[in-house]
Parts: C-alpha cells; sequence; structure tokens
C-alpha cells in the first residue's frame, strides 16, 4: 500500500513537471532560495529536480503537499492545485498558519513581475558598477540573487531596491514600500485622545505642541514657532524662495543660494483633502476647514490651487501622473502638494482605505521624472498621522488609532519618505512613528499654524 502511495504521489509530481515551463521552473528555483541548499538549487534544470531537493530536505512528501501548494500559488498556476488537491481557497486559507515562503522573497518576486523588459535594461544599466564585467544576460530574478550575492540587498536593507524605483520606475516603489511598512506598522485611524491644557502653547488662536518634534528642513514638525516658521516661509516672496543652503541642488550650490520666483506663474498647489472613508476609518472632521485654509492662503500667495475631495489610493497616483506629465509646470516657479488623510508610518490611506507611500508620491516629480520641475522647488506638507505613539494628551482626535496595547518604539528613518533628490522639502505634522492631532471645529493645529506663519512671515512688498 505504501508503495502504491507512493508512485501515484510521485506520478502527480511527474503530471505536474510536464505542465510547468522554464519561466514557472525559475520562479519556484528562486521561491525556494530561503529553504534549499543555493549551490544544489544552482544545478536546478526541472520542476523534478525542485521536487527531489523538496523531499530531501522534508518539505514534500505524500502526506504533505502544502508547500509545493503554496509555490504553485505564488506562481499563479492556479489550475495545477488540483492535481494535488488543493484550490486557490484553500491554499489562501492555510497560508498564515502554515505558509514557508517568506514575506521579503514575495514581495522580490512580486517586483519581478512587474519589470519589464526595458526597466531591466535601464536597471543594468544603472547597476554596471555591480555586475560582472563579462557580459551576461540577466533575468530579473538572476539580477535580484546577484545583488543578494554580493550583500547590496538583504531581508532587512533594501535601499538599493528603492534607488533603482525611483530612478527606472516610482510605482514599483509602492511594492518595497508596503513590505517595509508590513515590518513595523500596523493600521491606524483617529481616535480621541486627553490630554492637559497646561502641555501646549498658544500662538494666536492655534494651538501648538511644544513636544520633542523634528523641525528641519526636510521634515517640518507641528511645533512651529516664530523663529521656525521663518525659516521655512521667509524666502516665499515675490522675486525669490529663500531656502537654506543644504536644500538646494547639490550639483549647483555653489551658484545657487535662492530660488528665482519671477516666472509669468507662481506654481500650482494640489490639495487632497480625504474627510470620509468606505471601512472602519473615522470621518477627519474638521478636515474642511484646514482645506479652505490652505486654498485661501496659498492662493493669496500667488499659486493656482486645485482642490480633490476623498480620493482612493488608485485616484491619487492617477492624479500624481497627470500632474507629474503636465507641460505647464514649465512657466511654473514652484509646486506644492498638500494631503489631508488617516495615515501611518510613511503612507497615507486613500479613500479605500488602501495605503499610498508618501516616498512614492513625491518621486513623481524628481528631475527624472518631471524636468518641467528640475531645479524648482516642491513642497509637500502631510496633515497624517505616522504611528501610535503619543507625545502629548487634548481633547481631540488623533490621526491615528490608538491601540490599547503598548506601542513599539520605532526610530526616525528619513529614507522612508524623502526621496534622495535635490529641491524637495517635505513638511509634516507629525514625526515617524506618533500620531498627529486634529480638532474637530478647528482643524489640524500643524495646518492652521502653518496657514498662520505663511499669511504673517512672507514678505509681500
Amino acid at each position: 500500500m505504501e508503495d502504491d502511495a507512493s508512485l501515484k504521489f510521485r506520478q502527480q509530481l511527474l503530471l505536474l513537471h510536464e505542465n510547468l515551463v522554464a519561466e514557472d521552473v525559475a520562479a519556484l528555483k528562486f521561491l525556494c532560495t530561503d529553504l534549499l541548499p543555493f549551490k544544489k538549487l544552482e544545478n536546478v534544470k526541472s520542476a523534478v529536480d525542485i521536487f527531489q531537493l523538496l523531499m530531501a530536505e522534508e518539505y514534500l512528501n505524500e502526506e504533505d503537499t502544502f508547500l509545493l501548494a503554496e509555490l504553485l500559488y505564488r506562481i499563479k498556476c492556479y489550475s495545477l492545485l488540483k492535481k494535488l488537491g488543493y484550490t486557490k481557497e484553500k491554499v489562501q486559507e492555510c497560508l498564515h498558519e502554515k505558509g514557508k515562503v517568506s514575506p521579503y522573497r514575495q514581495m522580490l518576486y512580486e517586483l519581478s513581475e512587474n519589470i519589464t523588459g526595458d526597466m531591466l535594461k535601464d536597471i543594468i544599466f544603472l547597476l554596471q558598477n555591480c555586475l560582472p564585467r563579462r557580459q551576461i544576460t540577466l533575468s530579473a530574478l538572476e539580477l535580484l540573487i546577484l545583488l543578494e550575492k554580493q550583500g547590496l540587498l538583504t531581508e532587512n536593507n533594501v535601499q538599493i531596491l528603492e534607488d533603482i524605483c525611483m530612478n527606472v520606475s516610482p510605482d514599483l516603489l509602492e511594492t518595497v514600500s508596503c513590505y517595509k511598512r508590513a515590518k513595523v506598522s500596523l493600521p491606524q485611524q483617529e481616535n480621541t485622545l486627553p490630554i492637559k491644557e497646561s502641555s501646549l502653547f498658544r500662538t494666536g488662536d492655534i494651538r501648538v505642541f511644544t513636544s520633542r518634534q523634528e523641525t528641519s528642513i526636510k521634515s517640518v514638525g507641528s511645533n512651529i514657532d516664530d523663529n521656525k516658521a521663518a525659516n521655512l516661509t521667509q524666502g516665499f516672496s515675490e522675486m525669490n524662495l529663500e531656502l537654506p543652503g543644504e536644500f538646494s541642488n547639490v550639483e549647483n550650490e555653489s551658484k545657487m543660494t535662492s530660488y528665482k520666483m519671477d516666472g509669468p506663474h507662481r506654481g500650482f498647489c494640489l490639495v487632497i483633502n480625504n474627510v470620509e472613508f468606505d471601512g472602519s476609518l473615522q470621518e477627519r472632521k474638521g478636515s474642511c476647514k484646514d482645506a479652505e485654509e490652505l486654498e485661501r492662503v496659498f492662493t493669496w500667495l500667488g499659486l493656482d490651487v486645485r482642490t480633490y475631495k476623498n480620493l482612493t489610493s488608485w485616484e491619487i497616483k492617477d492624479l500624481m501622473r497627470t500632474w507629474q506629465h503636465l507641460q505647464d509646470h514649465k512657466d511654473r516657479d514652484c509646486f506644492i502638494c498638500c494631503i489631508l488623510s488617516h495615515g501611518e508610518s510613511g503612507a497615507i490611506y486613500g479613500k479605500d482605505e488602501e495605503l499610498v507611500s508618501i516616498r512614492m508620491i513625491m518621486s513623481h516629480f524628481t528631475a527624472k521624472q518631471c524636468p518641467q520641475l528640475f531645479e524648482k522647488p516642491k513642497l509637500f506638507f502631510i496633515q497624517a498621522c505616522q504611528g501610535k505613539e503619543i507625545q502629548r494628551p487634548v481633547y481631540v482626535e488623533a490621526d491615528a488609532q490608538i491601540p490599547e496595547l503598548p506601542t513599539m518604539q520605532q526610530s526616525f528613518s528619513p529614507s522612508e519618505s524623502i526621496p534622495e533628490e535635490a529641491d524637495f522639502l517635505l513638511g509634516m505634522a507629525t514625526i515617524d512613528g506618533y500620531a498627529s492631532f486634529r480638532h474637530i471645529q478647528q482643524g489640524a493645529w500643524y495646518i492652521q499654524s502653518l496657514c498662520s506663519k505663511l499669511q504673517l512671515l512672507v514678505p509681500r512688498s
């Protein structure tokens, strides 16, 4: 009986082998990289070779075929699952408990599936100093393996992928960003938090945190006092936008200390205001007050303001692509984008409650992706939580859900959301890992204070 079962099992494997083409074998081989000895995988020529290695390592036998079912599911060979007695839905149900392919390996495979032939050529050109000098033809999977061999790509260091995606196709960046977020964060939304009045100070009628938020040219926190706000806004004048030297283009730093603002038009300002959401995220009461104030102040500053309300994640991405290719930028002096929404580390939520990477949004407007804005200031202001930690307590709603369990400490990582290209400024209501706050009637303290300081400190002579 055991011999009969073993024979039937091997017949099943042989049948699978006959239905798998070379690309499928390469994909299976890649997904098994963390499970099987690499030297043995290098000698794999067929699906049968992989099956034999899996059996030798006791990952596969006639009584347990789930790993093979998972592998077929990962490479989307759903029709072959029934040969192992599985369905797509059954595999999905068991993945959480029995899945063995790591999220890291899944991310790399998904990335490879979205890399086109032209993208691959560009990537190989960018990495030519990292690749063997001999001329070889590489697939996307082979390139990723080569980067891993050289130690340039690991489970905990995917910076090289972020750099590649930003240069070749910003849309690919979302796959990497999702992987990084999944490692460190959980979904968040707004909530009501108690705090003492004494932990705040006042600027006019706007309450501002006196917490240890970061305020710099790359990340402007919500504790904007007069001196710090002046650093941000003092140059938003009629003729030029004065910014610290480190914000200028590195290559032209010696000749460019200010941005010229003397074109026929000041520039465009986008305001994305997500108030209502499709699922469990709460309505962002008071956000319309922020959107109105942003529109008023930036119109006063001479910008052409366009406001969009309740956009899904896909609509946000489409909107960025539309504005990325707008030829009218060439006659404008700058570009500004304000986003009001729920969020979490390095990302904001669309109306459909899907996350959109802040870094991916900004990467649409790099010098390469949007040459019309080359050497022009591109300012992004984000009112959204970036975590769950609370810096000071108030009877308001926070832009994140505060969990019952103690929140994990997360280190501040500018690379999560700040492009490496020059001429960008990212102002955020909070630092990475922390909640931001919004009054349900008066609006968000960060946005209201930002608008107040822009109007107060910008020269209009």
